[in-house]
């Protein structure tokens, strides 16, 4: 069946958008349109957007969504569309951007995937009995597959992305928060509200925060490019890098008027990206500032992003 959903708008744009939906399936396409780093100092980010940086053609951006799948996207990265005025069975709790940036992934708390732009859709839990809610999502190299997290620990793959393992079943001291994939689409690693890391296939155990007090409880991560080291982030925006990733700077030490709840590394692994509830952003690195929804009015509260 096919829905009209009216207008809606990115980057100052109005964007007409066809939904076709096949809710049975889950599936909804848009026809157009051990130790922690030792670095103390806390970077301070920018929130000054660079013109040269994020308006010409394929440069640097970034997608985040709403817990209603609002879309709300920002430099390079390009709109194409949202769920929204769609009601939801469960709400949307993560999001992923396929390697073109032309499209992305977004993923509910039941295992529904919604697909836009280029994002291809490969299956979903819709519909099926889950043991505990998904709370995140990972895309392989490739796009052409991707792996969900369910806070339990368990690991559901759909496309090329390979089982590895999963903790689905065994006891954990916190739920799961969040999830990486390698890039050779052979292994993941998933990280609990606690830091503690649980690393599956060719993902290489580099240490965690599991057992070490924290401030905040972590609510994300992310592995660099080559797969060498990863990067936890935590909801007052504090960072904890191991192996080869690197410490860029922070919001540990700043007032934050929401918490944050994702983050985003750039390709060259040299920065990351940080979003906070209400659509703040962070950037750290060579990660460039391009905009944000901190002081837009939001129906809803963001859960995820993905950079491009």
């Amino acid at each position: 069946m096919k829905h009209r959903l009216g207008r809606s708008w990115a980057l100052g744009r109005r964007t007409a958008w066809l939904v076709a939906a096949c809710a049975g399936a889950g599936l909804l396409t848009v026809a157009q349109a051990p130790v922690a780093s030792a670095a103390t100092g806390h970077g301070q980010p920018r929130h000054v957007a660079s013109s040269t940086a994020c308006n010409v053609p394929g440069s640097q951006g970034y997608f985040f969504a709403a817990s209603d799948g609002g879309v709300f996207t920002f430099g390079g990265a390009d709109f194409h569309g949202a769920l929204p005025p769609l009601v939801l069975n469960a709400p949307i709790v993560g999001m992923a951007s396929t390697n073109t940036g032309d499209g992305y992934w977004m993923v509910a708390s039941d295992g529904g995937i919604f697909t836009f732009g280029d994002a291809t859709f490969f299956g979903s839990m819709g519909g099926q009995h889950l043991n505990q809610p998904i709370v995140g999502m990972a895309a392989t190299a490739t796009s052409q597959g991707y792996y969900l997290v369910a806070a339990d620990g368990g690991i559901f793959t759909f496309g090329d992305a390979s089982f590895s393992g999963s903790m689905g079943g065994q006891h954990l001291n916190k739920p799961i928060v969040g999830m990486a994939a390698t890039n050779t689409g052979g292994g993941y690693w998933m990280v609990a509200s606690d830091g503690g890391i649980f690393s599956f296939g060719d993902a290489v155990f580099y240490g965690s925060h599991g057992g070490s007090p924290l401030n905040k409880p972590v609510v994300g991560m992310a592995s660099d490019r080559v797969g060498d080291g990863y990067w936890l982030v935590a909801s007052d925006g504090g960072i904890f890098t191991y192996g080869n990733a690197v410490f860029y700077g922070s919001t540990g030490s700043l007032k934050l008027n929401q918490p944050v709840v994702g983050m985003a590394n750039t390709f060259s692994g040299d920065g990351y990206t940080m979003v906070a509830s209400d659509g703040g952003i962070f950037n750290f690195g060579d990660s460039v500032y391009c905009g944000s929804t901190g002081s837009i009015k939001l129906n809803k509260p963001i859960v995820g992003m993905d950079l491009f």
